[in-house]
């Protein structure tokens, strides 16, 4: 099965053991916003990693993480809390997912994950400094650490 039909096939699943992990977090802003909250928000945030992978685009995920981190900084949820939100999903995806994924489809589909929500991260935490500090942080080029990399 490839990686889109077993995040589809998976959806209740990840969400389940995600939601799971991030009671277990006992994050103040989470808990205060209920479990049936925090599982929507979980949905969308994976809603948003199926369709950036479908599409091969992560300007939605982009938007919507600016969205949040403004959301999120406005109501004041720690920057922590948030990334919690982030882990526990793309833990839940390795638990759950990623058995699903043929051996030969592992590694690629492990690097997509990885950099949907890497993405997700990234823009979370530089629209975060952005807000708290009112200076836009300028994207990392990070391509000089993968030069000369045998692949």
């Amino acid at each position: 099965m490839d990686l889109i039909g077993a995040l589809g096939e998976a959806r209740d699943d990840v969400l389940t053991d995600a939601s799971g992990a991030l009671r277990r977090a006992h994050l103040a802003h989470y808990e205060a916003s209920g479990s049936e909250t925090s599982h929507e928000r979980l949905a969308d945030l994976f809603a948003l990693v199926v369709e950036s992978l479908k599409e091969r685009n992560l300007g939605p995920m982009t938007r919507y993480v600016e969205h949040v981190a403004r959301e999120r900084f406005n109501a004041g949820f720690d920057i922590g809390e948030v990334q919690t939100a982030f882990n526990v999903l793309e833990e839940a995806i390795w638990r759950v997912v990623i058995p699903r994924v043929p051996p030969a489809d592992l590694v690629e589909s492990a690097g997509l994950v990885g950099t949907v929500l890497g993405v997700g991260k990234d823009t979370l935490a530089r629209e975060w400094v952005s807000i708290a500090t009112s200076q836009r942080v300028p994207s990392l080029d990070l391509t000089a650490l993968f030069e000369g990399v045998a692949g």
